[in-house]
């Protein structure tokens, strides 16, 4: 806000955009619950201008017409950090907007990573990881047990303190107001039935790329698979909600001829979305460890996203389609150093993983990508350190920004 007139800061709902937002705002107008503000932006929207600022305008996407207000605003003022505005939806296609570049920045928040909630000493810095830095320090006192019930529970500001029946019970309602309010709400009419089959099985399909023949055949069940553009409607929807986030594949220069995957691999904005979805809980989980590190792997990669955001880095995902060997996060800064980091929940899969960094890396062209700053192993262990062979282990309890 100290270097640009307003910040857009979305999200899915309840992530704590408005809580946030409001320590900071002298002013709060709720676009979405507040009828006079709506008569005024259509009557005399100055009005909504003339409050002392910083101006929250909270659930902003209620009334699209108030993003060119804003923008035109800051013009008028030449003024920084005047209006802030949050949303947990885009606006449809059919809102008539100007860019709001130079004018509006953009913030994203997701739900709590492990070290937000507490539950990661933060003792390993991410941002240190990413420069080379060797790691040192503590994991929180966390099990296994203990942390796929993180998992369950997901960062949610409400869930702090909660049990996991307490948060089960919220998840669960939360997805239903998903599927019968805000997917319908964002269009023409959607079944709220396929919208929770999808959200299910978009939770079975978490950690891999997900086949849209195989999305629509689960979603339309025993009537058939839905057809290709109403499954992509559903799926737009979800992302305008905020509540999906795939990793996109990335597709670097490698020194072997190598086919690499183009599709993207399927996560939740937070893993309890997934969990939610499938109906199941820890108990379940511990008896399919190998589903269970699939939705490990959402968990870190939710929190990877939050750490590595502050550095405007991207993340992206890597697959050599003829061998099946695959990295699970690509994280790239923005002067063009990288990372790789390999997911696995067990400390016993280490090595394993640790030899799949390598071979990947020893791939990759360094000519033109650089050598990576940094290949990392990301477990829900007990120890911190740098292996012989250079590649670094941490468990997701020591990890922080």
């Amino acid at each position: 806000m100290s270097v640009i007139g307003a910040m857009l800061v979305d999200g899915p709902k309840a992530v704590g955009k408005t809580a946030t937002a409001s320590r900071i705002a002298r002013t709060v107008v709720r676009m979405d619950t507040d009828r006079a503000a709506r008569a005024a932006l259509d009557a005399y929207p100055e009005q909504l201008f003339a409050s002392p600022g910083p101006i929250l305008f909270d659930e902003w996407q209620e009334t699209p017409e108030l993003w060119n207000l804003v923008r035109r605003a800051v013009d008028d003022r030449s003024d920084k950090g005047l209006f802030l505005l949050t949303g947990s939806a885009r606006p449809r296609d059919d809102a008539r907007m100007h860019s709001g570049a130079g004018r509006i920045g953009l913030l994203r928040m997701r739900p709590m990573s492990l070290f937000e909630s507490g539950h990661s000493t933060g003792d390993v810095s991410f941002a240190a990881l990413m420069k080379g830095e060797d790691p040192s320090g503590r994991p929180a006192d966390l099990s296994v047990p203990d942390i796929i019930e993180r998992m369950v529970i997901g960062g949610w500001p409400a869930l702090l303190g909660q049990s996991e029946r307490e948060a089960r019970s919220w998840i669960s309602d939360y997805l239903r107001t998903v599927a019968e309010i805000d997917v319908p709400g964002l269009g023409p009419r959607r079944n709220p039935g396929n919208v929770m089959r999808l959200l299910a099985a978009l939770g079975r399909a978490t950690g891999t790329p997900a086949k849209r023949t195989t999305l629509a055949a689960e979603v339309g069940a025993r009537h058939g698979p839905i057809a290709a553009e109403t499954l992509s409607n559903y799926l737009d929807a979800l992302d305008r909600l905020m509540l999906i986030e795939p990793l996109s594949a990335w597709r670097p220069h490698m020194r072997s001829r190598s086919r690499l995957r183009a599709s993207g691999v399927q996560h939740f904005v937070d893993p309890s979305i997934g969990i939610s979805a499938l109906g199941i809980g820890s108990q379940e989980l511990l008896t399919d460890l190998e589903a269970a590190g699939l939705h490990f792997e959402s968990l870190v990669t939710r929190d990877l996203r939050t750490y590595s955001q502050s550095l405007n880095a991207t993340l992206s995902s890597w697959r050599d389609s003829q061998t099946g060997a695959e990295v699970d996060a690509i994280v790239e800064l923005p002067d063009g150093s990288w990372a790789a980091f390999e997911i696995k929940m067990g400390e016993a899969a280490a090595d394993a993983a640790a030899s799949s960094l390598l071979a990947f890396a020893n791939k990759v062209d360094t000519s033109r990508h650089g050598e990576p700053s940094a290949l990392v192993v990301v477990t829900a262990g007990r120890f911190v350190y740098r292996r012989p062979d250079g590649v670094v282990v941490v468990p997701i309890t020591a990890l922080g920004p």
